[in-house]
């Protein structure tokens, strides 16, 4: 039976309310972005500060952004640590927010950042579980970790849920639904990466620690400590010296920093050239970036290293 056009137009606005009434949600970055998308799913989108090929270390907030968070009700971020940026307007700016610092999430393990440019094999620094306030010496990338991801979205539903008790049901089936996509995800990366895992490469900077970790790579070194700054003649003339005394299959470079680097370093050895992005920045913002992320790291790292 057809329905009038003012009777099909008030059952249209009787299913709307969830998404209008929807609190206003930002995230720092493209996999935090990703992971918040996917818990409110059906109820709301998330804005995302750090767009596109932009990366959040050297991140200069925008007046869109600045009231993007004025505007906030939640905010999702890793923390300080990565995000600096955030830090003095998430005090200012977005005082009537609540801030989720990612880093405290309970269940995420955190790792030491590794010091120098060369590690030994299988080095992953130490493993603090949940290491609580000041972590000014750990890797921030916790994303790369599938169980952090988990981790992270379970805190994300249950701090949508706090502010939006409406819609906590909605918050509690997404969650359910991404980890059991992420445990799907993990068993296919495993696959992918087990004949690879023992072959040694050298990354741009070290974001790549958790990934590496929790698949058991064999990550033996980075170009640079912090992808703003340029590494010394020195540090260049170690990692080279590393490429050639274990025979690194590898090097990567990453899209938002200088190529020129790693083609400078793999001449005159044996080592290939390949490109591992931690943030997604060529990948399309929402839901799946998560997913396409992992899956494109694992494809980049086999196709490189297989030999």
């Amino acid at each position: 039976m057809r329905l009038a056009l003012p009777a099909a137009l008030a059952l249209v606005l009787a299913a709307a309310p969830a998404m209008a009434d929807a609190p206003k949600v930002v995230a720092s970055i493209k996999p935090v972005h990703s992971l918040v998308a996917a818990v409110m799913q059906g109820v709301g989108q998330p804005a995302l500060i750090v767009r596109g090929a932009a990366s959040p270390h050297t991140y200069a907030l925008k007046p869109s952004d600045a009231k993007a968070l004025a505007d906030a009700d939640l905010v999702f971020w890793i923390g300080p640590e990565l995000e600096g940026f955030l830090a003095k307007p998430l005090r200012a700016t977005a005082s009537k927010a609540t801030a989720v610092e990612l880093l405290e999430a309970k269940g995420v393990t955190l790792l030491d950042a590794r010091e120098g440019g060369a590690w030994e094999a299988h080095d992953h620094g130490k493993d603090h579980g949940h290491a609580g306030n000041g972590h000014e010496e750990v890797n921030t990338h916790i994303w790369l970790d599938p169980g952090n991801a988990r981790a992270m979205v379970a805190a994300i539903a249950d701090a949508l849920a706090a502010r939006d008790a409406a819609n906590a049901t909605a918050y509690k089936a997404n969650a359910e639904r991404t980890a059991q996509s992420i445990d799907a995800l993990d068993a296919e990366l495993k696959a992918a990466l087990a004949p690879v895992a023992d072959r040694p490469f050298v990354v741009f900077h070290d974001a790549y620690q958790y990934f590496e970790a929790y698949y058991g790579l064999n990550g033996v070194g980075a170009i640079t400590v912090s992808p703003d700054r340029r590494p010394s003649a020195k540090r260049l003339s170690d990692i080279r010296a590393r490429i050639t005394a274990l025979g690194a299959a590898c090097v990567f470079a990453e899209p938002q920093f200088e190529p020129a680097l790693v083609d400078t370093i793999v001449d005159g050895t044996k080592a290939k050239k390949g490109v591992l992005d931690p943030e997604g920045a060529d990948l399309s913002d929402g839901p799946d970036l998560y997913p396409t992320l992992m899956r494109s790291i694992a494809a980049a790292l086999k196709g490189c290293l297989t030999p």
